[in-house]
C-alpha cells in the first residue's frame, strides 16, 4: 500500500468515525471467507456497515473523533461494525457471535462514551428503530380500530 492509498484510507476511516453513532470492535481470527461474508451480509441487512481494518491506520483515523478512546482495542485481526443507529450494529454482531465463537467482541463506543462487551450485549436486546416505530404505530392505531369494530358491531345489531 503506497502513501496515497494510506492517506485515502485514513481520510475514509476518519469520515466513517465522524458519521457513525456506534462502533463495535471485534476480533475475527479463524473465520473463513464464507463466514466473514455471511457476517458482512447480516450486518448490512441490519442497516449497519462492517469493515476489516488495519490497526495502525485506524488508530491514526481515531484521533480527533468521539471514538478516540478505543485505540487500545485495535490489536490483532480487528474488524469494526458501525452504524448511525446505536442498536443495529450491536444486534448483528452479538447475534453472529452467539452462533460462531470465532467472532469475539472486544468493545465499542457510542457517541456518549466507551462501551464494554456487556453493554454492547444489553444494547443488542433493545428493539431496533423499525421495531419501535411499528409498536408505536400499532399503539396509535389500536384505539381507532377498536372504535371501528364497536361501531360496526352496533350498526349490524341495529340492522338485524
Amino acid at each position: 500500500m503506497n502513501r496515497d492509498e494510506k492517506k485515502q484510507l485514513l481520510d475514509e476511516l476518519h469520515g466513517l468515525f465522524a458519521s457513525s453513532e456506534v462502533i463495535v470492535i471485534s476480533h475475527y481470527k479463524g473465520l473463513t471467507v464464507a463466514e466473514v461474508s455471511e457476517l458482512r451480509n447480516n450486518i448490512r441487512k441490519a442497516g449497519a456497515g462492517f469493515r476489516v481494518t488495519k490497526n495502525r491506520i485506524t488508530k491514526l483515523a481515531l484521533k480527533d473523533t468521539k471514538f478516540e478512546g478505543l485505540a487500545d482495542l485495535f490489536t490483532g485481526p480487528t474488524a469494526i461494525a458501525f452504524a448511525s443507529d446505536p442498536v443495529s450494529a450491536c444486534k448483528a454482531c452479538v447475534e453472529f457471535a452467539k452462533n460462531n465463537e470465532k467472532l469475539i467482541i472486544v468493545g465499542g463506543a457510542m457517541s456518549t462514551g466507551v462501551l464494554s462487551v456487556d453493554e454492547i450485549k444489553r444494547l443488542a436486546t433493545i428493539p431496533s428503530m423499525d421495531e419501535l416505530r411499528a409498536k408505536i404505530i400499532g399503539l396509535l392505531q389500536a384505539p381507532a380500530a377498536q372504535l371501528a369494530r364497536v361501531t360496526k358491531a352496533y350498526s349490524e345489531k341495529e340492522a338485524a
